[in-house]
């Protein structure tokens, strides 16, 4: 097993396969973009392999596979078929904001690949299109009609942001009511690519939850998986559930099992800490097999204990300036 410092289990990869993405959600990064990696700068698909090979052997068994949008880069579904034949991995997920998605459902079934985030900010095509500056709507919406066809394991995310889409909380969790979905609200982060910071979060998960209460009456809370970094309800009678993700009050910290990994490289033991060291660079200056688990387990040996103490201990960007698309949404 990878164990940090802390006691914890370390079993599960957030891997950012690309920063590109064909939307421009305002709270992810600004409208005209920002600046993307060259081709050479990312891992490639066989360093990856190679790396996720070694990590199994050392208790790795959960890779969910993210962004930017993962199937914007070339040959994805090759290295997504390798991937799930690695011995000791054990689940591929997927994160996807589902506008070219659904092209890829049938391959992706055949694989063993049924696990879904889908990133949907709003019910309502017009505020679809002020947030993601893309009038991409009726295509998300027709990839997650066809993956609850599919009876997938789909959780919709939705990112609430003051003054533009909580009124779609209760429209939201409403889809629950008939579909086998997990419907998942997420505080807004700092990592919109411009620096742009705050000092009070309003729509907190407190405030999410008594707005979801107030209209239903009564919500049953559900015991919450291992390693859960939700709080998870059911609204009485309805099929699907919802959750509400504390990403920016970060109460979740003390059962973290994960590891981030960007495309470029970056070793992220925690999403508010500003990279702990470049395993790209490692692998490229002919590290061996021991050395590169060595490494890993050295970053994963002096880990923070939460993501305030992360996020203190910034040197290279002490005010958080990444795009989630930079670092894995």
């Amino acid at each position: 097993m990878l164990r940090d410092n802390h006691g914890r289990e370390v079993d599960y990869l957030r891997l950012a396969v690309t920063d590109r993405c064909n939307l421009r959600c305002f709270y992810c990064m600004p409208e005209e973009g920002i600046d993307f990696v060259e081709k050479s700068s990312l891992l490639s698909f066989e360093e990856l392999l190679r790396l996720i090979k070694l990590l199994a052997k050392e208790g790795l068994r959960k890779v969910r596979i993210t962004g930017g949008e993962p199937f914007l880069r070339k040959d994805i579904m090759q290295f997504l078929k390798a991937l799930t034949q690695i011995e000791g991995i054990e689940k591929v997920a997927i994160t996807t904001n589902g506008t070219i998605t659904a092209r890829y459902l049938d391959e992706l079934e055949a694989m063993g690949i049924n696990s879904f985030n889908l990133s949907i900010d709003s019910l309502n095509k017009e505020r679809f299109f002020e947030i993601t500056k893309r009038d991409l709507f009726d295509t998300v919406w027709s990839c997650f009609e066809e993956m609850v066809r599919r009876n997938l394991d789909v959780k919709l995310n939705c990112v609430v942001m003051k003054e533009q889409n909580t009124e779609d909380i209760i429209p939201l969790i409403e889809l629950a009511r008939n579909k086998k979905v997990a419907i998942r609200f997420i505080e807004e982060m700092p990592f919109n690519g411009a620096g742009r910071t705050r000092t009070v979060l309003e729509w907190d998960y407190v405030k999410i939850l008594e707005m979801v209460k107030n209209h239903f009456g009564r919500v049953e809370k559900l015991v919450d998986p291992k390693h859960s970094t939700a709080l998870n309800y059911k609204v009485p009678g309805f099929i699907g559930t919802f959750g509400i993700i504390p990403a920016y009050t970060r109460s979740f910290c003390g059962t973290c099992n994960r590891l981030r990994l960007t495309p470029t490289g970056l070793i992220k033991t925690c999403l508010y800490d500003d990279g702990v060291f470049n395993l790209r660079d490692l692998m490229r200056a002919s590290a061996t097999d021991e050395q590169i688990v060595a490494a890993v387990k050295q970053a994963i040996g002096h880990r923070y204990k939460d993501g305030f103490e992360a996020e203190k201990a910034r040197v290279k960007n002490p005010s958080i300036s990444e795009s989630m698309a930079s670092i894995g949404g």
